[in-house]
């Protein structure tokens, strides 16, 4: 089995404040994933709110946020366990994020030996 990362973007900022049914929905989607004993690390929530992140650079030069090159907010992040990539995009279909028009990014995980 490979492990895989889901990374979580969203476009507003507005959307970071879920509603109760919608903590729900993923918090369900999440308990499918377990019981399926494919959750390696149910990760953590990324705070996308102005001076809860820096970004360092060469040359010692330190930025407000991450957000200069990209347009969209990462927000969080789990792992998962599956045999193939596709498999984790499938399961990664099922999250409730794309109600509120964000998206996932799945990348393999490599371990080193």
């Amino acid at each position: 089995m490979k492990e895989f990362m889901f990374i979580f973007r969203l476009k507003d900022i507005g959307d970071f404040k879920p509603t109760a049914e919608q903590i729900q929905e993923r918090l369900n989607w999440l308990a499918g994933i377990a019981a399926q004993n494919k959750l390696v690390d149910q990760g953590n929530t990324l705070s996308p709110f102005p001076g809860s992140a820096k970004t360092v650079r060469p040359g010692d030069v330190v930025t407000d946020g991450p957000y200069t090159e990209i347009k969209e907010f990462l927000v969080g992040y789990i792992i998962v366990r599956t045999e193939t990539i596709d498999e984790a995009v499938e399961m990664a279909k099922e999250n409730p994020i794309f109600k509120l028009g964000g998206n996932i990014e799945v990348r393999e995980v490599i371990k080193r030996k």
